[in-house]
């Protein structure tokens, strides 16, 4: 059954979980006052901080930016609010959240290449302190609902041994929202929910969306507000499978195209969630202390409903589509409120921003790329920021038209590569899909609509935008001003000598859920980890000698085959 029952809501209850009012449609107005006329003093304690992300939301699926969704909530905390209208994410689910817990970029992590894939020996590297991690030193109570997807291989890489007092949510990419299944391959399925560092076979069943919210507002009704609360929901929402209750669908019954249709009732669904989350905010005596944030994790999948108009390209590539971000922060204590920031902001910022929120303190040594931008947010003062390596992936296939002389000597533009540096934005390499693509709200697209917005040509591995005057990425002007790209083209020179090696281990079988009960979950050892380890090291003495001069057939195909699918599997990501 695909919404929940008259007979699980009342268990709920009984358990102290806040209930899914469906009625009442201004829960976020009927709290104890309203955010206005909340007076900006400084708070008695640490603030509460409550962190919001959603999945695959795109630029122009929030009703503030003019779209056809309905998200009454989201559209009255931001506007009540600051709104970051310069606020730049990453273009796929794991960079975004490494960089938010760890205040580094992707090539300070070794996470530069793609996402974590569930049969992967790979995670957040064990060496960085977390965020959570560092709020728990500041004397926070910390919890995740939701989704990590920064791998499981190993139990000290789950959320509860990474700062996070409690976790409810998935492990890998993407589930059912009912069923919580997931598929990484033909026949290599497993169920994947977990609370703690248990499987929650008996939440099977509830959308994930609701049963998120539903904790969401039990951990906030269990704890005393007099002690500080760092509360991070990262909803599944609104990622594939496009699955929602039935009454959503209704609303936008309408709407001829049906992959829209089931995306649109999916965000207005999370937008009650995060009503629902806020009112229990007011009720337990949260309210006043708090900061609410929230943000997507990268752009909207065009083709799954998605929209990121008017601007350029989809999730996965570096146009402003993958990687301009919706944001906003709302909180009584902000200085000033109501307003719309333009503020460079990047996600990488949070971190240190919420440290010293909380009290806690960072230094050089930390080596973060994130800066404090709570002055920037809550004063209207200059953001600290001038530029964002948006990332350099040195795996990702190699543009046809790069070359080394092509960067005059100074990088390889078929690298795949895009920075941001003040009002200019440099790309290198192949960026992604590039197309201009408007909300898909027909049942058919006509072609003649289609071509005028389609990039004919590819034959380049350079392009440079003034983002401030042209935020859609229409005139390239790389050829006009030869001398930024210099410019840029040595900023990224000088990234790439601070990067590590990428970490982008091959699939192990070990992983496979049928080992682990039917369940994704931790599957290696620290002595199989070593083992690997040494196996690598020994292939690559092996290599090296030459000893491997012949190829067997089966060899090669297995490597063509391999090769296929890191392609097949980049283009659907």
């Amino acid at each position: 059954m695909h919404a929940l029952s008259g007979f699980s809501l009342v268990s709920l209850l009984s358990l102290g979980y806040l209930s899914w009012d469906w009625a009442k449609p201004g829960l976020v107005a009927d709290g104890p006052a309203e955010a206005g006329d909340q007076p900006s003093v400084a708070p008695p304690q640490p603030p509460h901080i409550i962190f919001i992300l959603t999945d695959d939301q795109g630029y122009h699926d929030v009703g503030y930016h003019g779209s056809d969704i309905e998200t009454p909530t989201l559209d009255r905390l931001a506007a009540e609010g600051v709104k970051l209208e310069n606020y730049y994410i990453q273009p796929i689910c794991t960079p975004s959240r490494s960089q938010l817990l760890t205040g580094r970029y992707q090539i300070h992590t070794g996470l530069q290449h793609s996402i974590i894939r569930p049969r992967q020996p790979n995670c957040l590297p064990l060496d960085q302190v977390t965020l959570p991690q560092k709020l728990q030193e500041a004397g926070y109570s910390t919890h995740m609902v939701g989704k990590w997807h920064l791998g499981f291989y190993r139990k000290e890489c789950l959320p509860t041994r990474r700062g996070f007092d409690t976790f409810l949510g998935s492990l890998t990419g993407n589930v059912d929202y009912y069923t919580y299944d997931n598929c990484d391959g033909p026949g290599v399925c497993g169920f994947d929910l977990h609370e703690g560092e248990s499987v929650a076979w008996g939440l099977s069943g509830q959308y994930s969306t609701m049963l998120y919210a539903q904790r969401a507002s039990h951990i906030l009704a269990s704890h005393n507000p007099q002690n500080p609360l760092f509360l991070y929901v990262a909803f599944q929402a609104v990622h594939t499978p496009l699955q929602s209750p039935r009454e959503y669908l209704y609303r936008y019954r309408t709407m001829g195209n049906v992959a829209r249709r089931k995306y649109a009732a999916m965000v207005t669904c999370m937008d009650e969630a995060v009503r629902n989350i806020t009112w229990a905010l007011k009720r337990y005596g949260f309210y006043n202390n708090s900061v609410i944030i929230f943000s997507s994790d990268n752009g909207g999948q065009t083709f799954s409903g998605g929209s990121n108009w008017p601007l350029r390209g989809r999730k996965g590539t570096y146009w402003e589509g993958g990687v301009r971000g919706l944001g906003f922060v709302h909180s009584p204590l902000l200085k000033k409120k109501r307003r719309t920031s333009r503020a460079l902001v990047h996600i990488t910022d949070w971190y240190p921003t919420l440290v010293g929120l909380a009290g806690g303190t960072t230094s050089a040594a930390d080596g973060l790329d994130g800066y404090d931008v709570w002055p920037t947010i809550s004063e209207g003062r200059a953001s600290p920021r001038t530029e964002i390596l948006h990332n350099i992936d040195p795996l990702y296939n190699h543009a046809r038209h790069g070359s080394l002389e092509g960067g005059f000597g100074i990088w390889n533009t078929a690298v795949q590569a895009a920075i941001r540096v003040g009002e200019w934005k440099l790309l290198t390499g192949d960026p992604g899909y590039g197309d201009w693509i408007p909300p898909q709200t027909l049942a058919s697209f006509p072609g003649s609509w289609w071509n005028l917005e389609r990039m004919a040509s590819i034959r380049q591995a350079v392009w440079l935008f003034n983002i401030s005057a042209d935020p859609y990425e229409r005139e390239d002007l790389a050829g006009q001003r030869p001398d930024v790209v210099r410019t840029l083209l040595a900023r990224l020179a000088d990234y790439n000598r601070t990067a590590i090696p990428v970490r982008y281990p091959a699939a192990n079988p070990r992983a496979h859920p049928d080992f682990n009960g039917g369940a994704w979950g931790p599957w290696a050892s620290d002595e199989e980890e070593e083992e690997e380890e040494e196996e690598e090291e020994g292939r690559a003495r092996s290599f090296s000698r030459g000893r491997h001069k012949k190829k067997c057939k089966i060899c090669k195909l297995r490597s063509f085959f391999r090769k296929l699918n890191t392609r097949l599997m980049s283009h659907r990501i």
